[in-house]
């Protein structure tokens, strides 16, 4: 295939150069939405309807591999966590249930700036699609609260990409396909709080992939799993990506 030059337009000079990217992929939790640590206190109970003890030595290496997966697919996580597939869902059930009443009482709210960013990258031209590792009721259950319904042309879940979400590129490259909104790998920008997004980024073939230091990772995690910056917050991202407004 023959690319043309002014598909990969590059944007500035020396190492702050960068594609001139068509579609932004942007994770939720952590990067575009504050939880304010309501995915501990969902899995909290979760656990313990599956006879995790709060306090048991069990709950805190359960809770610490929670928290070191951020931004994985829940569903995989419990999988990990419980061993076989019934209690896994039974888990993934209680942790949705839990999280979505934790969000119907007001517990979430845009991280500053992300609305913001999310209309001027549009008002650019670029696509924007929004990406979570939580199930479709309950990544609806956000939209509703923050009343983002309408905002991004597709949001998208695990299970709108096959189901293995974060580390794989698939949801990434789902935003691609369902969209035509790049030619190209090469044109898609990735930004997320964790190291599951960078590494989803990376395999992907975007050529931006940019941790935000609002959530679960900080700057250390985010380089290792291969951030090609990191950022403040997702309020960068526009001028990063050489949008001015």
């Amino acid at each position: 295939m023959t690319v043309e030059k002014s598909e990969l337009t590059v944007r500035g000079t020396g190492t702050d150069a960068v594609p001139d990217i068509r579609l932004v992929v942007l994770d939720m939790a952590g990067t575009t939405v504050a939880d304010g640590g309501l995915v501990e206190q969902a899995f909290a109970v979760a656990a313990e309807r599956l006879g995790v003890r709060p306090g048991s030595a069990d709950h805190d290496d359960k809770l610490a591999y929670v928290r070191a997966t951020m931004g994985e697919s829940k569903i995989s996580v419990f999988r990990h966590l419980f061993g076989d597939e019934d209690a896994a869902q039974r888990a993934n059930a209680a942790f949705e249930t839990a999280y979505g009443e934790l969000v119907d009482g007001g517990r979430i709210a845009p991280l500053p700036g992300a609305r913001e960013a999310i209309e001027e990258l549009q008002a650019a031209g670029r696509t924007v699609v929004l990406s979570t590792g939580f199930a479709r009721i309950t990544q609806d259950a956000i939209l509703d609260a923050l009343g983002w319904h309408g905002l991004v042309p597709l949001t998208l879940c695990p299970a709108d990409a096959g189901g293995r979400g974060r580390p794989y590129p698939d949801m990434v490259l789902a935003a691609l396909l369902r969209t035509g909104g790049a030619d190209d790998v090469r044109q898609i920008a990735v930004a997320g709080d964790t190291s599951y997004d960078m590494l989803a980024g990376r395999r992907s073939g975007a050529s931006v992939v940019a941790g935000v230091l609002t959530g679960a990772h900080g700057r250390e995690q985010l380089t290792a799993s291969g951030a090609t910056h990191v950022l403040g917050s997702v309020a960068e991202l526009p001028s990063l990506l050489g949008v001015v407004t």
